[in-house]
């Protein structure tokens, strides 16, 4: 099985916004950090940093994320959003993880009717990530 999943990179707030998406989104997360692997090559300071994170949250959604270290560039996100989307039977999970992605953040486009039936909105989260929700009875 082959799977495409998002990964985030952050410049050093990658546990506080994985343990909030966590908070948000359900599932089990497992972090290893820069100091957990000696041959890391990062800087004094930076062991705390995350080298990789990873969510399994409820439904099959894998989010994985890390931090910067100073001898990367780290670039903000820009262009890509993480879409998050279920049919009817899902609508309560959907509806609490917009509220909970929101809460800090910046509704984009309000969760709303769709013209296409359904609902969908859009949003910046408080770590500057973009995210579409979709509520769609054809998923169901």
């Amino acid at each position: 099985m082959t799977n495409l999943n998002p990964y985030l990179s952050f410049k050093d707030n990658a546990r506080e916004a994985m343990e909030f998406y966590q908070g948000v989104l359900g599932g089990d997360l497992e972090v290893s950090t820069f100091g957990d692997m000696p041959d890391s090559g990062t800087a004094e300071g930076e062991e705390n940093l995350i080298m990789h994170a990873q969510l399994n949250a409820p439904g099959g959604l894998v989010l994985m994320a890390s931090d910067t270290p100073t001898g990367m560039e780290y670039r903000e996100p820009a262009g890509i959003s993480v879409s998050l989307s279920g049919g009817s039977v899902d609508t309560d999970y959907l509806h609490r993880a917009w509220d909970g992605l929101v809460d800090g953040g910046t509704a984009i486009m309000p969760l709303g009717e769709a013209p296409w039936g359904g609902e969908f909105g859009m949003l910046v989260d408080r770590f500057g990530i973009s995210w579409m929700v979709a509520i769609e009875d054809s998923f169901a």
